[in-house]
């Protein structure tokens, strides 16, 4: 069927509007006509080529839409079921089995490799060039696309897709990080640095948890406003002031739990010298293969620390996303304050304004 994708012609381009050809949905597919779509830092780094993903390529991770058709043996969703989309795993490895599908065996072939495992691809250009498919198992830049069933959470009908797309990966990355890996008991102290989106969320996911401490760090005046408009105790600007040091005292001598989502090694750095004894920090911020972090191995060694490195907030999107509904329906979780929604054929917009840091979470609205 012909379907119109956003469409990322080379390297470091902008998106393009391109008609494409959508084959059927093949056994395991589901085809998903699209209603909004997050953009996610993650589409950015592949239009600029951080990961290979080959180009031409039809990206977007944070799909939400309706189906409209199924292939064989697919058996949880229906046509006409409303629908999230996250991330694809193989759902036979040991990890997928013991329900960690973010560290899949075969997580960067399904998600990064621009075609299904057979090597085809679901769209074809005019010109019957093949463009890369399948991004996290959707590619949701694009009117239709045919999706992996793991990837599918079934959401109700009366649910707003614009707003719960980005919680198939940038707000559960920041939540599940929280909730799932690090799990701090309440009455814990929690510090996120970068109160973007995925910290904003993780921010929302402490106050969850019952977090008294909540500190959140950032360089964005706003960005520290909103955060303790959102439940952040304690805001520190690293320009202003050293923040390892205001963050030990405010914690009265280190944090039990931190976050990292900028995938800065210095800020990396931070995250370990504001650990308190036993405390653990996590690491979420997507950053180029090679980059290193230094810890002081000589001063953390007596801290007994522990560092985790978290990928999708270490969720099983069809359990997590309903969660993170129920406490957003509860006035629990009030992520959609992140949220600012784009007509489609302004994605590019949508991109320059979140790397400005003009907009938290930008999301894709198709047309009826």
């Amino acid at each position: 069927m012909r379907i119109t994708a956003a469409v990322v012609p080379g390297e470091g381009q902008p998106l393009e509007m391109r008609e494409l050809e959508l084959d059927d949905p093949r056994p395991g597919e589901v085809r998903v006509r699209l209603r909004a779509s997050g953009i996610c830092h993650t589409d950015a780094i592949v239009r600029d080529q951080w990961y290979d993903v080959p180009l031409p390529a039809v990206l977007g991770h944070e799909g939400a839409g309706v189906v409209e058709a199924v292939g064989d043996g697919v058996t949880t969703v229906a046509v006409g079921d409303h629908v999230v989309m996250s991330f694809a795993s193989c759902g036979t490895c040991r990890l997928c089995l013991t329900g960690h599908p973010a560290y899949c065996a075969t997580f960067y072939e399904l998600n990064f490799g621009g075609r299904r495992t057979d090597g085809s691809t679901a769209f074809t250009g005019g010109d019957g060039e093949a463009v890369s498919s399948h991004f996290f198992g959707q590619s949701s830049f694009a009117t239709h696309a045919n999706v992996y069933e793991r990837c599918l959470v079934t959401v109700p009908a009366s649910a707003p897709l614009e707003l719960l797309a980005p919680l198939g990966c940038g707000i559960q990355t920041g939540a599940g990080a929280v909730l799932n890996r690090l799990d701090p008991p309440a009455g814990s102290s929690v510090v996120v640095f970068g109160a973007g989106a995925v910290g904003l969320a993780a921010v929302l996911a402490a106050v969850v948890a019952d977090a008294t401490t909540i500190v959140a760090v950032d360089v964005v005046g706003s960005r520290l406003a909103l955060a303790r408009e959102l439940g952040a105790t304690h805001t520190v600007d690293p320009r202003e002031e050293d923040a390892v040091e205001r963050i030990r005292e405010i914690t009265g001598g280190g944090a039990d739990f931190a976050l990292d989502t900028t995938g800065v090694p210095t800020v990396f750095r931070q995250l370990s010298d504001c650990l308190g004894v036993l405390g653990q920090g996590a690491m979420v911020g997507a950053t180029t293969p090679g980059t290193e972090g230094t810890v002081d191995i000589g001063t953390t060694l007596l801290s007994g620390q522990t560092l985790h490195m978290v990928i999708e907030g270490d969720s099983v999107p069809q359990s997590f996303i309903p969660r993170l509904i129920d406490l957003y329906e509860q006035g629990r979780f009030p992520f959609d304050r992140l949220v600012r929604t784009y007509d489609f054929d302004a994605i590019n917009d949508g991109f320059a304004d979140s790397e400005s840091g003009e907009v938290l979470k930008p999301v894709v609205v198709f047309a009826d």
